[in-house]
């Protein structure tokens, strides 16, 4: 994958705000829209849900997750050519006052201000998902099977979030 590619993953991640996220419920995968917030190197993406959720009930069973990210449908012909990853992960609860906890909660609310209330609330948790690998389509013909290492080489291709011409 050359650096133009990784640019746009980074892109793409850093400026979209909603994922599908895909969890397993009663043995069948089920999606869900889900508001997310991504480390700096992309080593963890994380998401605030609440216990009442299905998906937050499913993650506390079976702590297998993906996670969809997508470029915007901009009225193309052929919506296959719009880029996306689907990032394989593992979901795990980030308590209050574990490490990376205060780093990750500033990450959240730094896009998603109106969400401060809910941290305070005894329902919600904060999800941290580690990916362990993902597929990423740039495009048709243009489709790459990612390691968390070059899904963290993405990151530092494009720190800023937006594109290099």
């Amino acid at each position: 994958m050359d650096i133009e590619l990784q640019q746009k993953l980074a892109q793409i991640v850093r400026t979209h705000r909603a994922a599908a996220l895909g969890t397993i419920r009663n043995g069948a995968p089920i999606v869900t829209m889900v508001a997310y917030a991504v480390a700096d190197d992309f080593s963890a993406f994380y998401v605030l849900t609440s216990h009442l959720s299905q998906h937050a009930q499913d993650m506390q069973k079976d702590q297998h997750v993906s996670l969809l990210i997508a470029e915007t449908d901009d009225g193309r012909e052929d919506v296959h050519g719009l880029a996306r990853i689907s990032i394989r992960g593992k979901a795990e609860t980030l308590p209050f006052g574990a490490p990376g906890y205060t780093v990750a909660r500033n990450l959240y609310l730094a896009r998603f201000s109106k969400s401060e209330p809910n941290f305070e609330l005894g329902d919600f948790d904060l999800w941290c998902i580690t990916p362990r690998g993902a597929r990423y389509i740039a495009g048709f013909a243009r489709a790459f099977n990612l390691t968390p290492d070059v899904i963290q080489e993405a990151a530092a291709a494009n720190p800023s979030g937006t594109l290099q011409t």
